[in-house]
């Protein structure tokens, strides 16, 4: 199967920048398919990785976010998510920074759940996704600049509503969701 998979392997024939900038960068790319057709414009967008955790508490409460998204233009719970620094040391380190920024929670059990695409059609990134077990509140949030958010404490119950009513919009955090409380058999 990974042979038929190399095979398939677009050839670039050219590649240019169209724009760089902290949070978008885009290019276009001049592909050949193995079918031998060509797109001449195929545009692609590189970020860096990005983490999402969900972090329940030792009274097995979920922490969650409430933030404004200018994309949709709506206010909606979130797990605590965000992106690989350069001065991560792992993704596993980027997740915990941004759990206590976003959130003062910190410490507890982790383990990484999955590893996926928000769009692997066009993005060049991955989504690294925790469970981290047995967090506390360790410091009051550390929120960046350009966030406003508020933290929330959600029972299994009302995460479970947040699922089944398609109130959580972020799609790289409803997988790691559902994935979680499949395992756990809680749902």
């Amino acid at each position: 199967m990974e042979k038929d998979l190399q095979e398939r392997k677009w050839k670039v024939l050219s590649s240019e920048y169209v724009h760089r900038d902290t949070w978008l960068t885009a290019r276009r790319d001049c592909v050949q398919l193995p079918t031998g057709a060509i797109i001449p414009k195929y545009y692609i967008l590189e970020y860096p990785e990005w983490v999402t955790t969900i972090a329940i508490t030792k009274d097995k409460q979920f922490v969650f976010v409430r933030q404004y998204r200018h994309g949709i233009g709506e206010t909606r719970y979130e797990l605590c998510a965000g992106v690989c620094d350069p001065d991560d040391a792992s993704p596993e380190a980027a997740a915990r920074r941004e759990l206590w920024e976003e959130t003062g929670f910190g410490g507890g059990s982790w383990r990484e759940v999955m590893v996926i695409s928000a769009n692997a059609s066009a993005m060049t990134n991955h989504t690294h996704c925790f469970v981290a077990t047995d967090v506390e509140r360790i410091s009051e949030p550390h929120q960046e600049q350009g966030e406003d958010l508020t933290v929330h404490l959600l029972t299994l119950d009302e995460v479970r509503e947040l699922l089944h009513n398609d109130e959580i919009k972020q799609a790289t955090q409803v997988a790691p969701l559902w994935k979680y409380l499949s395992e756990e058999k809680l749902i």
